[in-house]
C-alpha cells in the first residue's frame, strides 16, 4: 500500500495529501463508499456538514478498527449558520454526527461576501479551535480580499483555504497568497467534473506514462503541492485516484497540463455565491 505523503499546517498539524471526498454521495451509501476507500488506504475523508453525510463518515471510520489518530477527519460550516450561537451548535452537532470527540479540520465553507459577515463567523471558529475540539481551522472559497480582512481583525490565520482548482482553473493567484501567508491550498472539483478525461493533452502525457488523464491529473495536483479530493463510489475508481505515487510528471507535461487554464469554474463565483440553505 502507497504511503500518502503529509503536509504541515501552519500550527504543526500534518494533513495527508490525498483525500477522499464525499460531495454528493447519497447519505445512504456514504458509509459503503467510505469504507472502501479506507480499505483501499486513504486516511483523508472530507465532508460538510451542507452534504448531510457526516454520520455515515462517522460510522465508516468506527467500523474500519483504524485509530482514530490514523484518520484525518474535515467537516464545514453550513451556510446557513452564521449567529455564535448557532456555530457553536453545528459543530457540536457535527461531532455528534460523526460519533467524534475531536475534529480534525473544521472550515468555513463559503465566505457569502455579499449577504454574511464572515470576519465574525471566523471568530467563532477560533473560539471552536480554543477549545480543543478540533485540531485546526480554515475556510474554504476564500479569495486573497476575504483572507486579508481576517487577518486584519483576528488572531488565527486559516491553515487551509479549499478552493476550486484542476487544469482548466489553475486559480494560481489564490493559491500563491496562500503559499505566502503559509496557508494550505485545497483543491476541489480537481479533475473539472472529469473533463479531463477527454481532454488530448492530458490523454497524450497519459498514454505515454501508462497511465490514464485523472491519475495524471491527480500526480499534476499532487507535484504543485496542493492537498487534493478525487471522489467516486466506483472501487475501481477509488483504487485508481489513489495510483498516483508511484511515478511522477518531468517539467515538459507539468508545464504542458498547467497551460490549460482558461479561468473556467465547474462550480460558483466565490465574490458572488450567496446560497443560504433553508
Amino acid at each position: 500500500m502507497a504511503t500518502v505523503p503529509t503536509i504541515r499546517l501552519n500550527n504543526g498539524v500534518e494533513i495527508p495529501q490525498l483525500g477522499f471526498g464525499v460531495f454528493q454521495i447519497p447519505p445512504a451509501e456514504t458509509a459503503e463508499a467510505t469504507r472502501t476507500a479506507l480499505e483501499i488506504g486513504y486516511r483523508h475523508i472530507d465532508t460538510a456538514q451542507m452534504y448531510g453525510n457526516e454520520k455515515g463518515v462517522g460510522e465508516a471510520v468506527r467500523d474500519s478498527g483504524l485509530p482514530r489518530e490514523e484518520v484525518f477527519v474535515t467537516s464545514k460550516l453550513n451556510n446557513n449558520r452564521q449567529t455564535r450561537d448557532d456555530i457553536l451548535r453545528a459543530f457540536d452537532e457535527s461531532l455528534a454526527q460523526l460519533g467524534l470527540d475531536q475534529l480534525d479540520l473544521f472550515l468555513v465553507h463559503w465566505p457569502l461576501p455579499t449577504v454574511s459577515d464572515y470576519v465574525a463567523r471566523w471568530t467563532v471558529m477560533e473560539e471552536i479551535y480554543a477549545s480543543g475540539r478540533v485540531r485546526a481551522i480554515g475556510v474554504s472559497n476564500f479569495q486573497p480580499e476575504h483572507l486579508r480582512d481576517l487577518f486584519a481583525a483576528t488572531e488565527v490565520r486559516p491553515a487551509v483555504n479549499q478552493i476550486e482548482v484542476h487544469p482548466y482553473l489553475a486559480n494560481d493567484e489564490v493559491r500563491a497568497f496562500g503559499a505566502e501567508h503559509e496557508i494550505v491550498t485545497e483543491a476541489w472539483s480537481p479533475i473539472a467534473k472529469g473533463k479531463v478525461a477527454t481532454d488530448p493533452v492530458i490523454a497524450e502525457i497519459a498514454a505515454g506514462l501508462g497511465r490514464t488523464p485523472a491519475q495524471v491529473t491527480l500526480r499534476w495536483h499532487v507535484q504543485r503541492g496542493d492537498v487534493v479530493f478525487p471522489k467516486s463510489v466506483t472501487r475501481s475508481r477509488v483504487e485508481e485516484n489513489f495510483a498516483i505515487f508511484d511515478f511522477e510528471l518531468d517539467e515538459s507535461a507539468m508545464a504542458a497540463i498547467s497551460g490549460l487554464d482558461r479561468a473556467e469554474r465547474t462550480g460558483p463565483d466565490p465574490d458572488t455565491f450567496a446560497f443560504i440553505p433553508q
